[in-house]
Parts: C-alpha cells; sequence; structure tokens
C-alpha cells in the first residue's frame, strides 16, 4: 500500500475579509498523480501558492513525508524536495534551454559564494557535473537537440517542457505543476500525457492543477476538488466525475456524461 507524501490539513488562507482557501484538507500518496481541479476563482493556485510556500497560511498544516513545512520559506521546502511550474511561463528567454534548465539546481548546490566568485576548482567541477545532469534531464523530456537554443525561441509546448525540466532538476520528491496542458493541441497534450507518465515510472509524486477535463481523468490516480475555496470532493476520478456536487459546481452534466464514454 502506497504512503502519503504529501499531507494538507486544515489550511485556510484569508486576504482582508476573503477567505480564498478555506479549511482545506487532502492526501497525495507516494508515486501517484493527484489531480487539484475545480472553476476559476476556486483557490487551485492559492492552494498551490501555499503548499509550495509562495503565500503564507493564516492556518493549517502541511506535512512532507511526515514532516511539517508550513513554517518553512519556499527555498527550504524546495530542498526537502518540493519543487513547480508556473500558470504563467517563467522562462529565462536570453538564456540558453540548457542554462534555463541548470537553474533548477540552485536549491542542491552547496558551493560558497566565495568559491562561485573565485571559480574555484570544486565549483568548476559541480559545474560540469550540473550541466551533464541538465543534458540527462534534457534527453528525458525530449529537448537534447534544443539544449543550445535560446529559451525565448522555442515553440509555447516546448518551453512548457523547459520548465518542466527545469522544476524535474531539483530532484523532487513531489513535482507540482500549475495547468501544464494550457494553450497546448491534442498532440502536445498527449506527448505531455507521456511524460508524465515517465516522471511517474521514475518514482516522483505528480500533483497538478488543470482544467482540460480529459487530459485530467486519463492521468490522475487520485482528484480533489474544490470551489470556493473549500474541498467538494475527493477521490479517484470515476467516483468524482460522477459525484453530483462536482457536476454541479463544475463539470455540468453535459461534460460529464462526455467523461463517462471511452476518449
Amino acid at each position: 500500500m502506497s504512503e502519503t507524501i504529501l499531507e494538507v490539513a486544515n489550511l485556510s488562507v484569508r486576504f482582508g475579509g476573503l477567505t480564498a482557501v478555506d479549511d482545506v484538507s487532502f492526501r497525495v500518496l507516494e508515486q501517484s498523480v493527484h489531480g487539484l481541479i475545480g472553476p476559476n476563482g476556486a483557490g487551485k493556485t492559492t492552494a498551490f501558492n501555499l503548499i509550495s510556500g509562495l503565500t503564507p497560511a493564516s492556518a493549517g498544516r502541511i506535512c512532507l513525508a511526515g514532516a511539517p513545512i508550513e513554517a518553512l520559506p519556499s527555498w527550504s521546502r524546495a530542498r526537502l524536495g518540493l519543487s513547480r511550474t508556473f500558470q504563467n511561463i517563467r522562462m529565462f528567454r536570453e538564456m540558453s534551454v540548457l542554462e534555463n534548465v541548470m537553474t533548477g539546481m540552485h536549491a542542491r548546490l552547496d558551493e560558497t559564494f566565495a568559491n562561485v566568485l573565485a571559480r574555484s576548482s570544486a565549483f568548476r567541477r559541480a559545474e560540469k557535473s550540473a550541466g551533464e545532469r541538465a543534458q540527462e534531464i534534457l534527453a528525458f523530456v525530449g529537448l537534447r537537440e534544443m539544449a543550445t537554443q535560446r529559451g525565448g525561441d522555442l515553440s509555447y509546448g516546448d518551453q512548457r517542457r523547459v520548465e518542466i525540466a527545469r522544476a524535474l532538476a531539483a530532484q523532487p520528491r513531489v513535482l507540482m505543476l500549475d495547468e501544464p496542458a494550457a494553450g497546448m493541441n491534442s498532440s502536445e497534450k498527449q506527448a505531455l500525457v507521456d511524460l508524465l507518465q515517465r516522471i511517474k515510472a521514475q518514482r516522483t509524486t505528480i500533483l497538478l492543477v488543470e482544467h482540460d477535463m480529459p487530459f485530467v481523468m486519463s492521468l490522475c490516480d487520485a482528484i480533489t476538488v474544490l470551489n470556493f475555496g473549500r474541498v467538494i470532493a475527493d477521490g479517484a476520478p470515476d467516483a468524482v466525475r460522477r459525484d453530483p456536487n462536482v457536476i454541479e459546481a463544475y463539470l455540468g452534466a453535459k461534460l460529464a456524461g462526455r467523461l463517462e464514454r471511452p476518449q
């Protein structure tokens, strides 16, 4: 039986008089793909920001592999194995694809500022090792041939893959993806599904926010549904898509019926 790798318990955040995330609890099992879905404004990205440490929580607990992390800054959470991408692509457009991926390794590098400044032999060895590892990751995501290209020159879909590669460079235990399929065409989405399945096979847990329901239903082992900042359903995809609360608040009868049929 799979162990819980990420636990969110009674998580809340208030902005003035608005409660954006309200007493949210769910568990993510190790080596699974877990979806966090809901209508626009449901609190999904805010929940991601709370989990990754970009936004401080007003209340609640977040545990990674059993250890509480809610009081830690985002960089400490990254060192412990929490890595993420964002809704809007955050690409260093003037840097090469390889350099973009290497920036994801900063949380794992222990070089001192003096070593970096002096470009010591220890730093040069670490830099060489980081470059070799980045090449391996680019090969894994299917972008090795684009390593020297300028990041800003890549297609939208390939930029998304670079973001995932950069997140993988941090050696995450949990990879958090915020709308990874946004803006992709059908062939790009299928390639992304294949990539995420291979990432899962490499023993990395995935937590994702996504609006494309066929994409979510085909990929996820479990789904948590938010509406107005609260959990309205949590469980296996088949159970979630049949849940009356989910159909009423999010899917609608037409989409729910279409998801029942084989894709």
